[in-house]
């Protein structure tokens, strides 16, 4: 009987790994197809990859789902550890590590205002509006705490979706307010639902919120210099043992751990891993990069982007299967108006909460800016304010966090706010995902010359070899640099070096910085290696 018994697990557990490979082998092949529909669509003025994941993923959802008769519409279980721990770093690490540098830090003020502050007013709004539309509807048991999480989960922006719907090359100031503003926004939802969920807020009072500022301004410091300090003691290790004499495969795992660890450290510590993995990704481009011999500077370069794009792909078409999943709608099929309702009340507010912080700001940001070249324009607001709109899979996460337990819904109103979700993020991915580049477009055409114009930056990780590592998704440098002379200082990338972070920093870089963590002229001297034969001092 006992020999029975375990022979009756082990056809169990034999069972369950083949459905888990069965599971596997879908999803792969479905990835693949995203890829090469995506590839055929690419021309397409109106979709990207991230809607055509979406509409794969809905399709495959309707299948499975008359497969099944109904019982499911996803081959794979959601899980926010998934999401936050496997899918997410590799694409804000890439994101840091291809980021224009020059724009980033020149309008870093700016990005900070609109992410921190800007997603501070959006909270308030979405959470002061949900408080007061969905007590009047019949939405279940929901307490204050539900309803703060509301205002963190729907003013994080998508900030995947941004890099395919935006090219920095096109449009470089407004990729890089829209991308670094999207990234600090998603940071700033994240440290704010976590601060949500850890303070007592039964008995708000002043002790109370000053303490839950303090926490949100410690996080956010704290993250960004453990991503600085990990990405400089990568640079310093690499700079002083010079993996690359004996093998660059050594040089290519350290940079990818190293990047992983900072992320895993920010968790580790309960800071913000999206901050800390962002600011790891640019000082690595800056420092590390420029450490390692030639091979290992494409390896890196390709890997990284490899794993960021299957990594986007990935979400995407999960959360267009998981739409469909039939568990959460059967406890809303009951109130159809009112899921409705709710979607409709979060995207009015949405659509408020966003332009409540990017006009008065921008028209702030403005009154500071001497040169009119560097003011935002009343076109490129409204293009920030409607490209910011869509969101994504970090609300789709926080949303399963909050109202969900291991995936699965009991509650009505819980589940009405996650099927809610699930409708804002397909609605605002499809339709304003749709309408970004015919907005761009219309509003700020690019001129012919813009090549021409568009100045690369030479401490960029792509502007080694360009022809190698163009994937067409907007290169930061659009010409080999390998026959270019180098600027002797950053100052020099500057016509009119003004008194801005980027300039202090730039002084700070030259004396200091590089000749201790290396960068372009300062690698290690090695007689004969790639790195000395082929890149010379700036």
């Amino acid at each position: 009987m006992a020999l029975g018994s375990v022979l009756v697990k082990l056809g169990m557990l034999s069972t369950s790994d083949h459905a888990s490979v069965v599971s596997m082998n879908l999803f792969v092949a479905l990835l693949c197809a995203c890829i090469v529909i995506g590839h055929l669509l690419e021309e397409n003025r109106w979709m990207n990859e991230s809607i055509t994941a979406l509409a794969i993923g809905v399709c495959t959802g309707v299948v499975i789902l008359l497969t099944t008769r109904g019982k499911s519409s996803h081959i794979l279980v959601f899980s926010e550890d998934l999401f936050f721990i496997y899918l997410l770093p590799p694409i804000i690490f890439n994101a840091g590590f291809q980021v224009k540098k020059k724009q980033f830090f020149r309008n870093f003020t700016t990005i900070v205002l609109f992410g921190a502050v800007g997603t501070l007013i959006s909270f308030s709004i979405i959470a002061t509006g949900a408080t007061e539309f969905f007590k009047r509807l019949d939405m279940g048991s929901l307490d204050i705490g539900d309803y703060l999480a509301i205002g963190a989960i729907f003013s994080a922006t998508d900030s995947v979706c941004t890099l395919q719907v935006l090219n920095q090359d096109e449009t470089p100031l407004l990729y890089s307010l829209v991308f670094g503003e999207g990234v600090v926004n998603d940071a700033t939802s994240v440290v704010l639902f976590n601060a949500i969920q850890s303070f007592d807020l039964s008995h708000i009072n002043s002790s109370i919120a000053l303490q839950f500022i303090g926490n949100f301004f410690y996080l956010f410091v704290s993250s960004t210099m453990l991503g600085v300090v990990t990405g400089l003691l990568s640079a310093y290790i690499i700079k002083k043992l010079y993996f690359g004499r004996h093998s660059t495969d050594r040089e290519v795992a350290l940079m990818i751990l190293m990047a992983y660890l900072s992320y895993m450290l920010a968790e580790l510590f309960y800071l913000s891993g999206i901050l800390t993995v962002f600011f790891c990704g640019i000082v690595m481009s800056h420092y590390t990069w420029h450490n390692v011999t030639e091979s290992s500077r494409v390896t890196t370069k390709h890997a990284f982007a490899t794993l960021s794009f299957i990594a986007e792909i990935f979400i995407f078409l999960y959360v267009g299967m998981d739409a469909l999943d039939i568990e959460k709608w059967r406890f809303v099929s009951d109130s159809p108006g009112t899921s409705i309702a709710v979607s409709s009340v979060l995207v009015s507010l949405i659509l408020v909460g966003r332009a409540a912080f990017v006009f008065p700001l921008s028209f702030l940001t403005n009154l500071t800016k001497k040169s009119p070249n560097d003011k935002i324009g009343i076109k490129q607001q409204v293009t920030i304010w409607w490209a910011g709109l869509m969101r994504g899979a970090v609300s789709i996460a926080l949303a399963y966090n909050q109202f969900t337990r291991s995936g699965h819904t009991q509650l009505h109103g819980n589940a009405i706010m996650i099927t809610s979700t699930i409708t804002i993020v397909l609605f605002s991915t499809v339709v304003f995902g749709l309408m970004t580049k015919p907005l761009v477009r219309i509003l700020l055409p690019s001129p012919k010359h813009l090549s021409s114009i568009v100045s690369s930056e030479p401490s960029s990780p792509k502007s080694f070899f360009a022809p190698l590592l163009e994937n067409g998704r907007g290169s930061e440098v659009d010409m080999a640099c390998t026959s270019i002379p180098r600027p002797s200082s950053l100052r020099m990338l500057f016509t009119f070096p003004t008194h801005t972070v980027h300039y202090y920093w730039g002084k700070l870089d030259d004396a200091f910085m590089r000749p201790v963590f290396g960068g372009g002229g300062f690698v290690p001297f090695v007689p004969g290696s790639p790195t000395e034969r082929s890149v010379h001092p700036w």
